[in-house]
């Protein structure tokens, strides 16, 4: 009875070594899959968040967005079907030209929808932000801008970031001066601008 009672005690020992050893290697496994989950959740999310980003700058500086049509109907409305011309001689005899072949008429463009015709009617970012700008008494950083332009039209969202950028690119062109107090960036509209605007009112009030 001893006898046989050592090697099933050996055994198990082996088998119980064999599956803890199995479950170590799982749970590490689980452990390096789930992590690189996450890591490819949050590259995820940051890409869309700066595609979204970089949406809103290209709108921002009023770049149209080309309307997408199908290949197959651009080529066709692009490329007439040329006129076909036979002038070989068959037993001496000139054959009849062919009849041209009839052009295929252009694809009609859809009518504009009219959410798109009101989104176009409405004014840009950029003139939204030089007529904000104009209006102003003093200067304003980007993210009071930002929230002044969303009170007065609660219907758009205005992005911090999308609204720094542009108040930049007016800068660039001279639209817009920038001042710095301290760590801080403040945006006002030209000298040359706001005299303009009050040459302006005097006239009217001469009137």
């Amino acid at each position: 009875m001893p006898e046989t009672a050592a090697p099933a005690t050996e055994l198990t020992s082996q088998y119980l070594a064999q599956v803890t050893g199995d479950l170590e290697r799982n749970t590490k496994e689980q452990e390096r899959i789930s992590a690189e989950i996450t890591s490819l959740q949050e590259q995820l999310a940051a890409m869309q968040h700066d595609h979204t980003v970089l949406m809103n700058v290209q709108q921002a500086l009023g770049v149209p967005q080309a309307p997408t049509q199908p290949a197959a109907e651009a080529e066709s409305a692009a490329v007439p079907s040329p006129r076909q011309k036979t002038d070989a001689t068959r037993g001496g005899k000139k054959a009849r030209k062919s009849t041209a072949a009839p052009k295929k008429a252009a694809p009609r463009k859809p009518a504009a929808k009219p959410a798109d015709a009101a989104k176009a009617a409405q004014p840009t970012l950029v003139e939204l932000i030089r007529r904000h700008l104009l209006e102003l008494k003093e200067p304003r950083s980007a993210a009071e801008i930002s929230a002044a332009l969303g009170q007065a039209h609660p219907e758009r969202q205005f992005a911090d970031k999308v609204v720094r950028v542009t108040l930049e690119g007016l800068v660039a062109k001279s639209q817009a001066e920038r001042t710095k107090q301290g760590r801080s960036v403040f945006y006002t509209a030209p000298k040359s601008a706001d005299a303009s605007e009050a040459e302006a009112q005097a006239a009217g009030a001469d009137r």
